[in-house]
C-alpha cells in the first residue's frame, strides 16, 4: 500500500515539532556519544538548509526537534552557492548552473529532506562504528504542525521539560542534549538556535533578554520554581496533542490547517478543532 504523502503547510506561521524514534530494542540506544554526534549533525546541517531551529531534545530511545522552514525565494543564487560549498566542504570543486541551483533551492527549503538528511548521515556513522547493517530508525518522522506565537513557545516548553519528565535531571539546562542545555553551555552568542517566537513580548529584546523569558516560562509551566513563580506544572504531563496531532494553533490557524487538509486528502467533511484543556486560546486536530 503506497504511503500517504506528507501535508505542509505553504504558510509562513507553520513550524514544525518533529519526532523520530530508533528501531532498535531498549530504551537507551543513544548513549552520551551517539547524542553528541546527533546534535553536531542537526546543528551542522541546520545551517546548511533554510531552516529556524527553535528547540530539541536528544533522549535514550528518540529525538524531538522544532522548527520553520523559510521560504525559498529569500535566499539568493549566492547564498545557495554558498549553502552547497558548506554541505560538501570547501575541497569539492563543484560546477554550478541554472538547473542544479534550482534543484537545490527546493531541497534545502524541503522539510523532509532536512531531517531525512540528519537521520541517514547518523545511521551510516553509527552502523559504521558498531559495525552492523540495517535499519537505526524507525519508519517515517512524526510531525505535528505548530503555529508560531503561542502555540510554539508552549510546544518549545514541552520539549525543553523531556528530560525532566523522564527523570533524567531536576531542571532542563542540566541536560546537556536539549536547548536549554545547549544554551547553558554556549551562552547566547550567535548559534543555530532562534527565539524569534512570533510573540511580541519577544520583539525589541535582546537575547539574553529572550533567553529568560524562556526560561521563566518553561519554569512556570514545568511547576520548577525559581526562576519563575509558577507551580501548575501543566507540562510537566504528557500531552499527546504535542505528538499525536495533526496541527496546534489559534482557532483560526487550525480552521486554516483543517480547509486545506481537506481539499489535500480528498475528504468529505473538514476536522473539527478542540481546545487544549489548560492551555488558553490553543486548540489542536
Amino acid at each position: 500500500m503506497p504511503r500517504i504523502p506528507r501535508f505542509f503547510m505553504n504558510d509562513p506561521r507553520a513550524a514544525y515539532h518533529v519526532i523520530s524514534r530508533t528501531a532498535l530494542p531498549g530504551h537507551h540506544v543513544l548513549g552520551d556519544e551517539e547524542k553528541e554526534h546527533l546534535l553536531h549533525l542537526i546543528s551542522w546541517l541546520s545551517q546548511v538548509y533554510f531552516v529556524e531551529v527553535y528547540g530539541f531534545a536528544i533522549m535514550g530511545n528518540h529525538f524531538h526537534l522544532l522548527c520553520r522552514m523559510l521560504p525559498e525565494d529569500q535566499f539568493s543564487d549566492e547564498e545557495v552557492k554558498r549553502r552547497i560549498k558548506l554541505y560538501y566542504g570547501e575541497k569539492r570543486k563543484i560546477f554550478f548552473y541554472e538547473e542544479m541551483l534550482k534543484k537545490w533551492r527546493q531541497r534545502l527549503g524541503n522539510l523532509s529532506r532536512y531531517v531525512q538528511d540528519i537521520k541517514q548521515r547518523f545511521s551510516r556513522w553509527y552502523n559504521k562504528r558498531v559495525d552492523r547493517k540495517g535499519y537505526f530508525w524507525a519508519d517515517r518522522f512524526k510531525s505535528v504542525i505548530i503555529e508560531t506565537g503561542e502555540a510554539l513557545l508552549n510546544c518549545l516548553a514541552y520539549i525543553e521539560l523531556n528530560p525532566v519528565r523522564a527523570g533524567i535531571v531536576e531542571k532542563p539546562e542540566d541536560y546537556r542534549w536539549c536547548s536549554l542545555g545547549y544554551r547553558a553551555r554556549t551562552g547566547t552568542g550567535k548559534t543555530f538556535l532562534s527565539l524569534d517566537l512570533g510573540l511580541p513580548r519577544y520583539e525589541g529584546k535582546t537575547e539574553k533578554e529572550r533567553l529568560e523569558l524562556l526560561r521563566e516560562f518553561v519554569y512556570g509551566k514545568g511547576g520548577l520554581g525559581e526562576p519563575g513563580q509558577g507551580t501548575d506544572e501543566i507540562l510537566r504531563q504528557r500531552i499527546r496533542y504535542f505528538t499525536e496531532g495533526l496541527a496546534i494553533g489559534s482557532k483560526s490557524f487550525i480552521e486554516n490547517v483543517a480547509a486545506r487538509l481537506k481539499n489535500f486528502l480528498g475528504l468529505k467533511r473538514e476536522k473539527k478543532s478542540k481546545k487544549i484543556k489548560n492551555l488558553a486560546n490553543i486548540a489542536f486536530i
